[in-house]
């Protein structure tokens, strides 16, 4: 059994985001259709989205299911930065595909982030990024607000990779 490290588990669901956390919302179009939207939410879930970034993750599933632990590992240069998530949501439905995990001890961070693939009435197919965190360890309190423009530019990055997979 892991301990979360923050209380409030579930919240990348609903709105309002928790106080007392830097939010994060990022949203990107990256195609139209239900293959495209099939595709994408198959990426998301099934942690090839992450992967095709250069992230390592080790997950307990293939896919994104409540309980299932994710250990998300970023490299920068020399640097490793090693992440433990539980899963705490994941949907799958006509036309939302997505997960949320949350943190766990040793994680850089407190809180949660979501990735939800969404497809509207008119056919576009939305990628969704909602998160709120706030620092757990010395060297992110330490880089103090440059972490939420770093997690800003993954965003944009994991939203491009997504959109050449679904349409790819």
């Amino acid at each position: 059994m892991h301990t979360f490290t923050y209380p409030e588990i579930g919240a990348t669901r609903v709105d309002p985001l928790p106080s007392g956390y830097a939010h994060l919302r990022h949203r990107a179009r990256v195609g139209r259709g239900r293959a495209a939207f099939e595709a994408a939410g198959a990426a998301v879930t099934e942690w090839r989205m992450h992967r095709t970034t250069g992230t390592l993750v080790d997950a307990s599933a293939d896919r994104a299911e409540v309980g299932g632990f994710v250990e998300v590992t970023l490299r920068m240069g020399p640097l490793r930065f090693t992440a433990p998530c539980e899963v705490v949501w994941a949907e799958y439905t006509p036309t939302r595909i997505g997960f949320a995990y949350g943190t766990l001890g040793g994680h850089p961070e407190r809180g949660e982030e979501s990735f939800v693939v969404e497809l509207a009435d008119d056919g576009t197919v939305w990628f969704a990024v909602t998160a709120f965190s706030r620092p757990a360890l010395w060297y992110t309190r330490l880089a103090g607000p440059l972490v939420p423009v770093l997690q800003r530019l993954y965003a944009r990055r994991l939203g491009r990779t997504l959109r050449r997979m679904a349409t790819g």
